[in-house]
């Protein structure tokens, strides 16, 4: 046996082990450590991958790195096949690159990625060992609910966004791809599927079929079909993804960090659970009239009794509601009557207003030249100060009551505000 023959077959034994523990978190247990040179081959091959990214002189980042590590050796031995899961790590000072790459503005961060692509929610749950097992045992669950009979679409959830699937059999590419993004999106949308005999009567012979059908206070009323490729992930991906997250968003507890986060300032409708009806139409007003607005502003409804904080703080109650307001992140602002926001332009002007800093002066000021007050006078009885437009003295809008959700500075070094 020559010895060329025993070098090539070293090497190739070599790169079999490289690869294996690039695939299972490498040798030395904890968290694999990601670089330029293996990032890619990661991502690629694993369904779940969780990030922690972080550095080596932030005190929370020291905090959480054992426990990562920890969690990383507890997930490896809970799914031990290769290619589903794997916890990882990125130093952000030594790999600059990948931390511009996922635009890294806090430490540490836990970033999410689903079949190669970034989820949209970071982590944000309990750091603990079993809150990490118990997240990737909830991401690694099916997200597709296969119904037996037809109907049972009927009792699907009228209140979420849903996706349904017609599919001759299960054993299809289609099926498939479809599965790979319902995991991407499943925090979005619902997706239930039926197989063969169960739905041949909803597709032509053979021939899939996938349906979005809205919650019941968006303004659509047909369901969509789907009338692209089911064989080709980013079309279905891309087309998924505008129906299940929707330009008007509803804010909770668990999301508001992301929101907050995501930088622009929040309109939002303060409603009582039950009111569908004022959902409905704001969410109209806003798709007709608010689009061209959507990079500058997040449009939001949020439960007015789970929020009862920030009516509070605007000096409203439950009684008032619904409400309509503007969180600035720096102060809030009240649209005078929310009934008026269904006279054309009077909610995109409620919004010129807040960025040629209308509302701002006028709150302070009283109204601009004479024009007509564009927005609500509050009496703030307890300081004693008057109402707007008394010309006795200036007066403070509310501070912003959802930039107390943001990222915290007990949790996180905020890089921005080291600059």
């Amino acid at each position: 046996m020559s010895s060329n023959y025993l070098f090539d077959s070293f090497v190739i034994f070599l790169y079999f082990i490289t690869i294996a523990q690039l695939l299972n978190g490498g040798v030395h247990g904890g968290a694999l450590p990601l670089t330029q040179s293996n990032i890619d081959i990661t991502l690629a091959s694993n369904e779940l991958v969780v990030i922690n990214f972080y550095a080596n002189w932030c005190k929370f980042s020291n905090i959480l790195q054992p426990i990562f590590d920890e969690a990383a050796d507890k997930v490896k031995e809970t799914f031990p096949e290769s290619g589903r899961v794997i916890f990882a790590k990125v130093d952000c000072d030594k790999e600059t690159v990948i931390s511009s790459r996922f635009h890294i503005t806090k430490y540490p961060t836990l970033k999410v990625i689903r079949n190669g692509q970034p989820a949209k929610r970071e982590y944000r749950g309990d750091r603990s060992v079993d809150s990490f097992v118990k997240f990737v045992e909830k991401q690694l669950e099916d997200p597709i609910k296969e119904f037996t009979l037809l109907s049972h679409i009927h009792t699907i959830d009228k209140k979420a966004r849903v996706v349904i699937g017609y599919f001759p059999e299960k054993d299809m590419k289609e099926y498939h791809i479809l599965r790979r993004v319902a995991s991407n999106l499943k925090e979005d949308c619902q997706f239930h599927i039926g197989f063969g005999e169960v739905v041949r009567p909803m597709h032509p012979p053979g021939i899939p079929v996938v349906v979005f059908r809205p919650d019941h206070a968006t303004p659509e009323i047909e369901h969509e079909s789907y009338n692209g490729s089911l064989s080709v992930y980013d079309e279905l991906h891309a087309w998924l993804t505008d129906k299940c997250i929707p330009l008007v968003r509803e804010i909770t507890f668990e999301n508001a960090e992301e929101l907050t986060e995501e930088g622009l300032p929040f309109l939002i409708l303060f409603h009582k659970p039950d009111d569908i009806h004022t959902i409905k139409l704001y969410k109209e007003i806003v798709m007709q009239e608010l689009v061209s607005e959507k990079q500058n502003i997040n449009f939001l409804t949020a439960d007015g009794e789970r929020f009862a904080h920030p009516l509070h703080h605007l000096g409203k109650t439950q009684d008032d509601l619904p409400v309509i307001a503007i969180d600035s992140f720096r102060h809030m602002y009240l649209f005078p009557k929310t009934s008026d926001m269904s006279e054309p332009g009077k909610l995109k002007q409620f919004i010129l207003d807040l960025y040629s800093g209308k509302l701002h002066r006028e709150f302070h000021f009283g109204p601009d030249n004479g024009a007509p007050l564009e927005i609500v006078q509050l009496q703030i009885a307890s300081s004693g100060v008057p109402a707007i437009g008394d010309n006795k003295q200036s007066t403070t809008p509310p501070e912003s009551s959802f930039i107390k959700l943001a990222p915290s500075k007990n949790r996180y070094t905020l890089l921005r505000d080291e600059l």
